[in-house]
């Protein structure tokens, strides 16, 4: 029985070789990367950085990871500008991100400034507006605070925190009372 802060904890069973987290890791073959790839990039759009890190990760690196995202690039599984347009389509629409949050998390998966600028198009500025205003209001309402200007604060605070330009926030904010 170990002991924590004076405590007896009871010996736990599958802590030490039997346990997977311990297990040693398993990697890929070229012939089975080139089909476990074309599952991971099939199953949601992904990007060149996603599938690089993926690769890594199964132990294939520098040249060999580089001709794999090159035939994934050649049979379409992977592209860069769809993989911007789809995830900042979801983002915006399912998540509420603003286009700040989207774009930094764009280059963070280092998307070319050119597919970038493809992706943000897919947003609407009238449907952009109208989220942000959606997500002040809830927050304004779900907001506890008593002080009008604290409250006001900490809704601008979340907006700008979700990615909205400062200006917007500004704007959308100075309309709720």
């Amino acid at each position: 029985m170990g002991r924590y802060f004076g405590l007896k904890l009871p010996k736990m069973s599958g802590w030490g070789k039997n346990n997977p987290d311990h297990a040693p890791k398993k990697y890929w073959s070229l012939e089975e990367a080139k089909g476990k790839l074309e599952t991971y990039c099939a199953y949601q759009e992904r990007s060149q950085w996603e599938v690089r890190r993926k690769l890594y990760q199964k132990g294939i690196k520098g040249d060999a990871a580089e001709e794999l995202i090159s035939e994934m690039i050649s049979s379409d599984f992977l592209n860069e500008e769809r993989f911007a347009r789809a995830f900042a389509r979801g983002k915006f629409r399912i998540k509420h991100w603003g286009k700040i949050r989207i774009t930094r998390e764009l280059k963070m998966r280092e998307i070319s400034p050119r597919c970038l600028q493809y992706g943000l198009s897919e947003i609407d500025p009238d449907e952009y507006y109208d989220t942000l205003l959606t997500q002040a209001e809830k927050k304004w309402e779900k907001t506890l605070e008593k002080d009008p200007f604290k409250k006001r604060y900490k809704v601008i605070q979340y907006l700008i925190s979700r990615g909205f330009e400062q200006d917007l926030v500004q704007e959308a904010v100075a309309g709720l009372q």
